[in-house]
């Protein structure tokens, strides 16, 4: 018989669970705290709980459903990235980001991207499965324990690796449920961040589900032909339907939304393609984070210079749209936006 994650089950589902086995209410919460508080790496180290109570539950349940392959560390140490096996043998990555303030977690959600962003590297390698939300869990859990050995913690968590997070939509809610409730990962929903190219059936949906919770939109491109070049799904979500969404979603939630703006030299970053970008958000409560393209194996345009950058935000400043240019992380080990591709960058 095989095992379940143990992270995969709901309050609800443990307690099931647990009932059936004879066990009081309060081994539930005994149980929390061992696997998320004090991160165990074996149900064996929960020592508050009988010894026959862990024989049982590890026959039961598994708390490591992924294993670490291979780790690369950029020059500086900051940027950290992990090839991580499934059970299945799927292979994932996911980066840790070392910040002067903060540890940020980049995080995936599924094993590839059905989305086929041609410049993406992760959208170059298809799709193989999505990630169940105790997969997804394990990620942050895994890098927590590391950092508490250091004292240290995960303060900002971002949806921003391998996959689609709106297309695993109720196992990426789940997993968003269980690390900022208190009595399990208690990280705070204004500190996590879903990326989406803008799967617009859901975008309502999350705003309701998760209004806490902040929300990126890849954009791109400022008009639906070079746009549907750059990410198919516009062919599916054009960019009127999906600006109708996002202004739709910022009146609900009254949260301001990040657009993402990969800037690719004389593609996408003209001060035409920034006069248009302005007019689409102006007057929306939103950021605008541009970031220089990261290079990967099948996209040969490079990113812009550091001089197109300047003028495309300038631009966009001067018609009052907020702007943040991200800073360019771990390039050297393929950990930036756009370059995860397990196992290719790991050779």
């Amino acid at each position: 018989m095989s095992k379940t994650i143990i992270y995969d089950l709901t309050t609800q589902e443990l307690e099931d669970q647990l009932r059936s086995l004879g066990q009081p209410n309060f081994r539930l919460k005994q149980i929390h705290q061992g696997i998320y508080n004090k991160l165990y790496a074996t149900l064996d180290e929960i020592e508050n709980i009988p010894k026959d109570l862990r024989t049982g539950l590890d026959e039961l349940f598994l708390i490591n459903p992924l294993s670490v392959e291979k780790v690369l560390k950029s020059r500086d140490g900051n940027t950290e990235k992990v090839l991580f096996k499934c059970l299945d043998g799927s292979l994932i990555e996911t980066v840790l980001m070392r910040f002067e303030r903060r540890n940020s977690l980049c995080v995936s959600t599924q094993v590839g991207c059905p989305m086929g962003c041609v410049f993406c590297s992760t959208g170059q390698m298809g799709f193989q499965r999505n990630l169940s939300s105790g997969e997804i869990l394990a990620q942050v859990i895994h890098f927590q324990r590391l950092l508490h050995a250091e004292g240290e913690a995960v303060r900002n968590i971002v949806y921003m690796g391998m996959g689609e997070p709106l297309l695993n939509y109720d196992q990426m809610s789940k997993s968003l449920d269980d690390l900022s409730n208190p009595d399990k990962l208690g990280v705070g929903s204004r500190h996590i961040t879903v990326s989406t190219v803008g799967v617009l059936p859901k975008i309502a949906r999350f705003g309701t589900d998760h209004p806490q919770v902040n929300l990126a939109i890849s954009l791109h491109a400022p008009n639906d032909e070079l746009r549907s070049q750059l990410l198919p799904a516009n062919r599916i979500y054009p960019l009127r339907a999906l600006m109708k969404a996002c202004w739709e979603y910022v009146e609900a939630t009254h949260r301001k939304l990040t657009f993402e703006y990969a800037l690719i030299d004389q593609v996408n970053d003209t001060p035409e393609h920034a006069q248009e970008f302005a007019e689409l958000v102006q007057g929306m409560l939103c950021i605008v984070n541009l970031i220089t393209l990261n290079p990967s194996k099948d996209y040969a345009t490079p990113g812009s210079s550091r001089e197109r950058v300047e003028a495309f935000r300038q631009i966009l400043v001067d018609n009052g749209v907020q702007v943040t240019v991200r800073v360019r992380r771990g390039i050297e080990i393929n950990a930036g936006c756009g370059q995860l591709a397990s196992p290719e960058n790991f050779k």
